[in-house]
C-alpha cells in the first residue's frame, strides 16, 4: 500500500481583476499549505475504484463524479496505461470550504498513482496534466507556496517562505459555492499583489461577496481579531474558513482557548496547524 498526503490549501491573499470571456477569472493569490489535510492510500487492482472514509465523507459527492477518479482516468489515458487501484481516500478537510479539499485530493492522486504505476513523471508534468481538473489543481500538485495569477494555473515562487508558521483554521459549518461568489464579487480592480507589502495590507476580494452570501462569516473574522496576537485574519478562498497567523504556537493555543468558548456554543470547526 503507498500513501500520499493531500494538505489543505489557503489563500494568504486573493486579488481579483476581471472576468474572463471563458467563465474563470483572472487573478493573482498566495497560496500555501498546512500540514492539516486529507490522506489516500492506494493497492494495485484490475480497475480504478474510490473507497471515501474519515468525518467530511458524507458531503464529498457521488464517488463517481469524484475528482480523485476524474484525476486518475486523465493520467491514465496521458500516459497509455491501464487505470488499475483501489484507492482509499480519508476525507477530513471540509468541502465548500475555500480550502480546495477536492483540488488536493486529485493533486495527491496524481502523485500517488504517478508512484504505483511506475511512472516517474516530474511534478511539472503531472501539473499541466491537472489543469484541466479544475483552477486549485496544479497549484495543489506542488503543495508549496507559490504565487499564482491568470486563473491561478501560472505559477511562479513567492520570496516569502511562510514555512512553519502556526495556523488556526475555523469554519462555521456553512458551505459556500465558489460560483455564487465570483458572481457577487463588486468588479472592481483595486491593484495587483505587491510582494512588497505585508500581508495585512493585502486581500482577498471575494470576502465581501461570501459574506452576502453567509453573514456568518464576519463573525469568525471578528472573533479571531478579538482572540488576539494574530498577524493576519483573512478568509481563505471563496469561504467559509477563516485562517489566522500567529508569530509562535504559545499565541495560536491561546487564541484556540479563546475561539474553543465561542465554537463550543455555535458549532465552528477549529483547527490548529501550520504551513508546510
Amino acid at each position: 500500500m503507498l500513501t500520499e498526503h493531500a494538505p489543505a490549501k489557503i489563500n494568504l491573499a486573493l486579488h481579483l481583476w476581471r472576468r474572463r470571456p471563458d467563465g474563470y477569472h483572472d487573478l493573482e493569490s498566495i497560496f500555501a499549505f498546512t500540514e492539516f489535510g486529507d490522506t489516500l492510500h492506494a493497492v494495485p487492482a484490475e480497475t480504478l475504484t474510490l473507497t471515501l472514509s474519515g468525518p467530511t465523507a458524507a458531503a464529498a459527492g457521488p464517488d463517481a463524479d469524484n475528482l480523485v477518479l476524474r484525476a486518475g482516468r486523465a493520467l491514465a489515458a496521458a500516459a497509455g496505461v491501464e487505470p488499475g487501484a483501489a484507492v482509499t481516500l480519508e476525507k477530513r478537510i471540509p468541502v465548500a470550504a475555500g480550502l480546495g479539499g477536492g483540488s488536493a485530493d486529485a493533486a495527491a492522486a496524481l502523485r500517488l498513482l504517478n508512484r504505483l504505476w511506475g511512472l516517474n513523471w516530474p511534478l511539472d508534468r503531472l501539473a499541466t496534466l491537472a489543469e484541466p481538473l479544475g483552477a486549485d489543481v496544479p497549484v495543489c500538485v506542488y503543495s508549496q507556496t507559490r504565487f499564482g495569477a491568470g486563473k491561478g494555473e501560472a505559477l511562479s515562487a513567492w520570496p516569502h517562505d511562510p514555512a512553519g508558521t502556526p495556523v488556526l483554521l475555523v469554519n462555521p459549518r456553512v458551505a459556500v459555492a465558489t460560483g455564487p461568489v465570483f458572481a457577487g464579487w463588486n468588479q472592481r480592480d483595486l491593484g495587483p499583489i505587491d510582494p512588497a507589502l505585508p500581508l495585512d495590507r493585502l486581500r482577498n476580494d471575494m470576502t465581501a461577496a461570501a459574506i452576502a452570501l453567509q453573514p456568518v462569516i464576519a463573525d469568525v473574522l471578528a472573533a479571531l481579531e478579538r482572540a488576539g496576537e494574530a498577524t493576519l485574519v483573512r478568509m481563505s478562498g471563496s469561504g467559509a474558513t477563516c485562517l489566522a497567523l500567529f508569530p509562535d504556537l504559545a499565541a495560536r493555543d491561546r487564541a484556540v482557548a479563546v475561539l474553543s468558548q465561542v465554537s463550543g456554543s455555535r458549532g465552528w470547526w477549529l483547527c490548529p496547524t501550520h504551513i508546510i
